[in-house]
């Protein structure tokens, strides 16, 4: 189906779905009427702005119609000046109709699991995790999103090994989804004496919170090992066996979790994450072969790819995927990740406009 005739139907359901919102029938059964408001508000934008393209484009025919025939001097230069006019607004408006037509990601605005662990580079990979995490958090906080810590193990110097959090909000999955990847890391370690830079890196994995209809999960795929929970250097934060290790047999994926004090709390935390990575696997398969299909670059999910390299000599953050470089490093490390994350959406949609272009 190419662009146009996809236009078209939009056109037709919206048309559709306006005239049954006026259907007393489906005024009055309100399980049928959130169905259809919620589709309609969907398609609303679309049709809406399709409708504003054809009467613009109506009107440039108008207008170089009337420049066309000649006629009083005036007449023709004020034709000329408003099909000008026109057609820079049907080219607007064909690009905006265009980026509306992008599929929504249905999955934007799940609760994205969060997992960050130290890469190469030994306790400054660590340190550089922690950081990570800071920046995440903070960004986060100031969203307005909930945030909720399911397991942390932390290395030496302050650094962390690894740690997963749950974060909850409006496109919270939609505006994070990008920073899976390799993020790297150039500057003087705290334990460099002589002043060289080293480059450490840290990993990022964005997940969508699988719900239990996504993904389904048999007792006897699971392994439960219950344990004492643990702080920094092994010292005991708790007498009981409360932190749990759910290991699920037919992949190999372990997930750990001690956050909570109850060992039941905590089982479910982990199968939280643990349904969250099934779901992402199956995610992966398929973003991949769209990404071979289509040439789809941003947004792949492969974790392998070095996506960010934070260079603190130069106070430089580059995005190796769009090739945006913003010389604000520690703005960007306190949380204000806006505009790199609006970047990285922007190219995504230019990606499925390329496609469709070429579709």
């Amino acid at each position: 189906m190419n662009w146009d005739d996809r236009v078209q139907e939009i056109l037709r359901r919206e048309q559709a779905l306006t005239e049954r919102l006026a259907d007393p029938a489906v005024l009055g059964d309100a399980s049928v009427l959130r169905d259809v408001a919620r589709e309609h508000a969907e398609l609303a934008p679309v049709a809406d702005t399709a409708r504003r393209l054809g009467r613009v484009r109506a009107q440039l025919a108008e207008a170089r119609e009337v420049a066309a025939t000649g006629g009083e001097r005036e007449l023709v230069e004020l034709a000329e000046a408003e099909a000008r006019e026109l057609a820079a607004e049907a080219e607007r408006l064909e690009s905006e109709l265009r980026r509306l037509l992008v599929p929504k990601d249905a999955l934007a605005d799940r609760a994205a699991v969060v997992e960050i662990r130290a890469g190469t580079g030994g306790h400054e990979a660590g340190l550089f995790a922690a950081d990570l995490f800071r920046m995440y958090s903070r960004y986060a906080d100031s969203r307005g999103w909930k945030f909720e810590l399911v397991h942390v193990s932390e290395g030496e110097l302050g650094g962390t090994k690894e740690v997963i959090f749950i974060v909850r909000g409006k496109d919270a999955y939609g505006e994070l989804r990008h920073e899976s990847g390799v993020h790297r890391v150039q500057r003087v370690p705290v334990t460099e004496s002589q002043g060289r830079i080293h480059t450490s890196a840290a990993t990022v994995a964005v997940l969508p919170e699988a719900e239990e209809v996504d993904v389904a999960i048999r007792e006897d795929e699971l392994r439960i090992d219950v344990y004492r929970s643990s702080g920094p250097g092994g010292q005991s934060v708790n007498t009981t066996d409360s932190a749990v290790r759910v290991t699920h047999l037919p992949t190999g994926l372990v997930v750990t979790c001690q956050d909570e004090k109850s060992q039941h709390k905590n089982k479910a935390k982990a199968l939280k994450v643990l349904r969250s990575r099934l779901l992402d696997q199956k995610l992966a398969e398929q973003e991949a072969e769209r990404a071979r299909a289509r040439k789809l670059q941003v947004g792949t999910g492969d974790r392998s790819a070095k996506i960010r390299t934070y260079n603190f000599p130069q106070g430089r953050v580059t995005d190796h995927r769009i090739g945006l470089t913003l010389y604000r490093l520690q703005e960007i490390l306190d949380g204000n990740l806006s505009e790199l994350i609006h970047a990285l959406k922007l190219a995504r949609e230019a990606e499925h406009l390329e496609s469709q272009a070429v579709a």
